[in-house]
């Protein structure tokens, strides 16, 4: 069976579009308790006017899909998880990675600093680091793909 050359080039440019899509941060990542290993929910992350992003479009974790931030306080308090925004204004770096000083964590309450970036050796895999003062915890969250 002969292939047109629309059909070879469709081909290649979805291949390629495929390859620069697996190498980027934006998209949706399935975050990974890194205490329990278990996986807790779905984040899309973003950018606009050159900043990064992330909202929680899913909850995941059994028994807490519709959960409430109770440890919130002021207009977030007892609001929805899902739909909530953890990542904000983010800068990328020279060193392709995206630093900021919002990521939020609602079972804490808490905010941290954050530097996020690509495992250079699995580009399914984002490397998600949160500081607070000295002390920084990092986390693995793979690509969701559905």
């Amino acid at each position: 069976m002969k292939k047109s050359p629309h059909s070879i080039i469709l081909t290649l440019v979805l291949l390629f579009t495929s390859f620069v899509n697996s190498q980027s941060v934006f998209g949706k990542w399935k975050t990974i308790d890194d205490r329990t290993g278990n996986p807790k929910g779905i984040i899309d992350i973003y950018e606009k006017d050159g900043l990064m992003y992330g909202k929680i479009v899913k909850i995941v974790e059994k028994g807490k899909e519709e959960a409430l931030c109770i440890k919130c306080e002021g207009e977030m308090k007892d609001k929805p998880v899902k739909g909530m925004t953890i990542i904000k204004g983010g800068k990328k770096n020279e060193n392709n990675e995206w630093k900021g000083k919002y990521l939020f964590d609602p079972e804490q309450a808490m905010t941290f600093r954050f530097k996020i970036w690509l495992n250079p050796k699995n580009s399914n895999e984002l490397k998600v680091r949160g500081y607070l003062a000295f002390l920084y915890r990092t986390q693995t969250w793979v690509r969701f793909e559905r």
